[in-house]
Parts: structure tokens; sequence; C-alpha cells
């Protein structure tokens, strides 16, 4: 058994989407181990919710594979990293090909979230094209943020740097708020949203003010961003809401208590760092 099948065999697989779902994993987590090879974590640093999956036990699946650079700089290039990742694929028996994704922002995502120095690329095995993740690096990111080595095993022994988790939570608070999707509703926002408040993660509100100010040119108060995050909840159709998240949760059973009211309460547990 190669090296990409070990990985597979973790997984129990009773569905092609079982099955889907664990290769976007495992491609993943190779693609992370050529970032790791290629000194790419030297300027970057992992956040979202692939790396709230794979290095916090999310019990939620995850398609993309967003970075963020540590600090501004002149001169970056993602695909200086592409041979690294190629290589590591080849080396697993795979291999992959990496194109660059063209932005559209007139299309329903909010612009403030495909800003022009935002560089996406999306990476597909060969052979499967419809197997593929999106791999988005934010070139003159919200600054203010702190980060950590966490410890990956496989496909070798390995540490990535990832933003903390207040620091995470601050960027899904700014795109659970302002994120405009009409009525294609980014249901695993809620559900990451849900996860935060039961692990009791503090918000690091400093770096949401700081997204806020660069995205969206706004300032809010800690009681402006309660209300504009409550009116977000209430609002919300919910069935399309737990329509999205579903493929990528094993027991949709977890979300029989998703109402609107279920959202708000958790709003009112929040703690700020």
């Amino acid at each position: 058994m190669n090296v990409f099948d070990q990985m597979m065999s973790r997984y129990e697989i009773l569905s092609e989407n079982d099955k889907r779902n664990a290769i976007h994993e495992v491609m993943q987590e190779i693609t992370l181990a050529g970032l790791y090879r290629s000194g790419f974590f030297d300027k970057a640093a992992f956040y979202g919710g692939t790396c709230l999956r794979i290095f916090h036990s999310m019990q939620r699946f995850s398609e993309d594979l967003n970075f963020s650079l540590v600090a501004n700089v002149d001169l970056f290039n993602l695909e200086d990293y592409f041979p690294a990742i190629i290589a590591e694929f080849k080396a697993m028996g795979r291999d992959v090909a990496i194109t660059k994704k063209v932005k559209n922002i007139s299309g329903n995502v909010e612009s403030a979230f495909m800003k022009e120095n935002t560089e996406i690329y999306d990476l597909a095995f060969q052979t499967e094209q419809t197997i593929k993740i999106k791999i988005e690096v934010d070139t003159n990111p919200p600054l203010e943020f702190h980060t950590e080595q966490k410890l990956l095993l496989q496909p070798f022994s390995f540490m990535t740097r990832c933003f903390i988790l207040p620091d995470m939570f601050a960027g899904k608070m700014h795109a659970l708020l302002f994120r405009n999707w009409k009525t294609r509703v980014k249901g695993r926002d809620w559900y990451d949203f849900e996860w935060y408040v039961r692990n009791q993660v503090p918000l690091d509100f400093n770096h949401l003010q700081v997204r806020a100010r660069q995205f969206n040119g706004i300032d809010m108060s800690k009681e402006e961003f309660i209300y504009k995050l409550k009116t977000r909840l209430s609002s919300t159709d919910i069935e399309l809401v737990k329509r999205d998240v579903a493929p990528f949760v094993k027991d949709e059973t977890m979300l029989e208590i998703w109402y609107n009211d279920y959202f708000i309460q958790l709003a009112g547990m929040l703690k700020f760092l």
C-alpha cells in the first residue's frame, strides 16, 4: 500500500460523497507538505475551515486551502511554490495540474472577498478533473494576527504555521457578517461559528476590526458587531444554511437544532479576547 492509499485508509467510506471528501482532505495534506518543503510557511500562515478540520478536529469537511502572508512584501509569487507541490504528489504516484483561477468580482460574491491582491489557483488530479481544491493566498492581508506551529504526521511529520484560534474566529465572523451570497448562503460559516462558541474560543475583536476597516471601510464597536451579527442570524433562510453544509458533515441529525433562534442564543454566548 502506497502512502496515498494509507492516508485514504484512515476514513470510513460508505458513500461516494464520503470518498470525495476523503480525497479532498488527503490532497490538502499533501499540498501542505509540499508547501512546507518549499519554505512557504516562512512567509505565510494557514487559516479557515480546512485548518480547523485538519488541526483542530472539526467534524466537517472543507474544500479550500486559505493562506495569508504574515507581512506585507513587495514581491511574492505563489507559482514559485508549485514545483514542490507537484513533486510531493508525484512521490505519491499522482499527477496534478495547477491552474490560475479567473476572479469574477462582478458575480454573486461580494467584491471585498475577491480583491485584486488575492491569488487563487485550482489544483486537480490530471485524471480526475472533478476532484480539485482551491488554493487562495491573501498577498495584502489585514494584519495584527498571531500564529502558531501545528504538527501534521502525514504524509510525513512536518510543521504548518497557522493562525491562532481567536484570530481565525475573527476571520470567520467577518465572513459571516459581510459575505454576500444572495440565495447561495454559505452554511459552512454558520457551522464554524457554532464550533467556535461550543469550544469556548474567544474572539479577537481587534483583528475583526482590522479586517472590517481594510475590507469594508468601517469601524464597529462590540455592541454594533453584536447587533449586526444577530440581524444576520435572524434574517437568513435557515433551510438554505442547512442545505449548503449538509454534504460536508457525516451526521446530518446534528443540524436538527439549527433554527434562527438557536444561532441568536449562540451569539449571546460569545466571549471576547
